[in-house]
């Protein structure tokens, strides 16, 4: 089944671009990296309620997430790398849900996502 434009809500996300390595005050590197991530971009996709005990597990049983967002769009870019701003749309703070995995068939996307509490 084809995804309604009704059901859809405005999120952002951001895709993995690279890892730099951290350096110290003398240009020496630490052994750290930082993860270095898209601009936020606009998508219009279908964002479940809350997981429940009563919904459909298709992602399995050991994959802890709390929404599901469905697309019909084949060409999503989002992955298992992507960071979202779900909840909370201000792009200034950092993101609230990670991407915890990604199911395809042969219409559709799935993306399993799980809530996150980034500091600073």
């Amino acid at each position: 089944m084809r995804t309604l434009k009704r059901n859809k809500q405005q999120i952002y996300y951001a895709l993995f671009l690279r890892k730099e390595p951290i350096k110290d005050e003398y240009g020496n590197e630490t052994g750290e990296y930082r993860v270095v991530y898209s601009d936020p971009i606009e998508i219009k996709i279908n964002v479940s309620a809350a997981r429940g005990e009563s919904s459909t597990r298709q992602f399995g049983d050991t994959v802890n997430y709390d929404k599901v967002l469905v697309t019909a769009d084949m060409d999503c870019p989002i992955d298992e790398n992507s960071v979202l701003w779900i909840d909370d749309l201000n792009i200034t703070k950092p993101h609230d849900y990670v991407v915890k995995k990604v199911a395809k068939s042969l219409n559709s996307i799935s993306y399993a996502v799980s809530k996150v509490s980034i500091s600073g």
